[in-house]
């Protein structure tokens, strides 16, 4: 028996950053607004099994080496060698962390958060189904769909084998393991392959392309594949998947050009699947691509105009902090549907930073030198390397760069791509001059600035003065 649970101006489905956001942002300007979550805890595949859990097993792990390349430690004989899943117990406290304050969120803004498998009806009216078989219907004038996604797995890979894993389960292996294959070159892969590494675990790593990372600026690309490899990353590019041996000490990976790879487990790391099935799209007049993803409009808008979609379950760039915006400009459409008018605040942005946390991390905003040699806009590059960093030195941490790219008339900030030790947080500097009006988002500010010293900030500085100097 199922029971009417409210008629509201939002129905948010999915909990994770996309429902977050569209969610907060509707009920901040006094609409009323319904979740539905099927999982018990709220926060989705970011807090659970993806963003959250596996940052906070690279800090674990940044902490160990840290420890194990101190020189006085070692003098001593202090060391620390834990594998995985000795690191889970510091992923555990901090989701437990993010549950319970996001939980909040929902109870002091009066948001009801409705348990269950959300299936449409019809395009207005929504039912989620409980586990216990429970039943409760929502009705709402716009829909959020904000459902995220989950690893690809092809068929023909048995993942109930205890030596097979995904993104989604690689963070609950049981097993001392001291190799592994990582399937996929992706931003996944390479953050695995990177962790995996410094755990002196032995990796391969095997891409279907022919570069890691495509989608990035090219000199940032090169930097991450030697240091990946100075590390001991054996990377194979340009290799297919054949097939998996699952064997009782280990998993031999079979590849078309011949290769056999045999170690102590895989990780499939090739591809995300939109979570749409059991959403019963059909009774919405909404169909998703092979994937499951929802195609939107650059409003985030589906072909059905009150419903909407935000975050990894509309496919790339698929980033925590894209869907968190992407779920406020959904819901900032919606106001304006809703009448709220000039009474709403300014959309929030879609162009968003790029945060690859390899070791060392990588950021990156706006057009790489590719991009803007195809489009012929006349542009200068400016460098700062990190060893010439006053603060890098003291740190230690001197791999990596800072790289702008700006227009050679104009000194307009065109791209910025960082390469090093909190490369995601350093990016947001220049992000900030970056997304001012002209002629505000000059290279002239990084040039006049006073930065503190010794600072990693400094860099900006020293890249912007480089590239000015080119131009004479």
């Amino acid at each position: 028996m199922s029971d009417l649970a409210g008629e509201y101006d939002l129905i948010v489905i999915g909990t994770g950053p996309g429902g977050e956001g569209a969610a907060m942002q509707a009920v901040k300007h006094g609409k009323s607004v319904a979740v539905i979550e099927r999982e018990p805890a709220v926060g989705g595949s970011c807090t659970h099994r993806g963003t959250i859990p596996s940052k906070a097993l690279r800090y674990a792990i940044f902490q160990m080496t840290q420890v194990n390349n101190n020189v006085l430690f070692r003098e001593h004989g202090i060391t620390a060698n834990f594998m995985v899943p000795d690191l889970r117990r510091r992923a555990k406290s901090v989701i437990e962390a993010q549950v319970k304050m996001r939980t909040a969120f929902y109870d002091r803004n009066d948001i009801p958060i409705v348990r269950g498998q959300a299936t449409f009806l019809d395009a207005h009216t929504v039912e989620a189904v409980e586990a216990d078989g429970s039943r409760s219907i929502l009705r709402g004038k716009y829909v959020v769909i904000a459902t995220g996604a989950r690893p690809y797995r092809p068929p023909g890979i048995d993942f109930s084998h205890p030596r097979i894993f995904d993104s989604d389960t690689i963070l609950n292996v049981d097993l001392h393991f001291k190799s592994v294959s990582v399937f996929g070159a992706g931003v996944i892969g390479c953050e695995y392959a990177s962790m995996f590494r410094n755990l002196e675990i032995k990796v391969n790593l095997i891409n279907n392309r022919d570069r890691l990372l495509e989608f990035l600026d090219e000199e940032i690309v090169d930097a991450l594949s030697y240091h990946l490899r100075e590390r001991g990353i054996i990377i194979r590019h340009r290799e297919e998947f054949d097939r998996i041996e699952a064997l009782s000490d280990g998993v031999v990976l079979h590849l078309k050009s011949g290769k056999q790879l045999k170690t102590d487990i895989m990780l499939w790391a090739a591809g995300r699947t939109g979570n749409t099935d059991g959403l019963g799209l059909d009774q919405a007049g909404i169909e998703p691509d092979k994937r499951g993803n929802i195609t939107v409009n650059e409003h985030l808008q589906t072909n059905v105009p009150h419903i909407y979609a935000a975050g990894d379950v509309i496919g790339p760039p698929a980033l925590a902090s894209a869907a968190y915006n992407q779920g406020r400009y959904a819901a900032n459409e919606i106001l304006k549907g809703l009448g709220c008018g000039d009474e709403c605040s300014l959309p929030p942005s879609l162009d968003i930073p790029a945060g690859i946390y390899t070791s060392p991390e990588i950021s990156s905003l706006g057009k790489t030198e590719r991009e803007l040699t195809e489009s012929k806009v006349p542009y200068e590059v400016g460098h700062a390397h990190f060893k010439s960093i006053a603060r890098a030195q003291i740190t230690g941490q001197t791999v990596g760069m800072l790289k702008l790219l700006f227009h050679r008339e104009t000194l307009e900030i065109l791209g910025i791509h960082c390469f090093g030790a909190n490369a995601s947080e350093i990016i947001h500097i220049g992000q900030a001059i970056m997304s001012q009006p002209a002629p505000h988002n000059s290279l002239l500010y990084f040039i006049n600035t006073t930065f503190n010293y010794p600072t990693m900030a400094e860099a900006y500085r020293v890249a912007a003065l480089n590239g000015y100097n080119r131009l004479f």
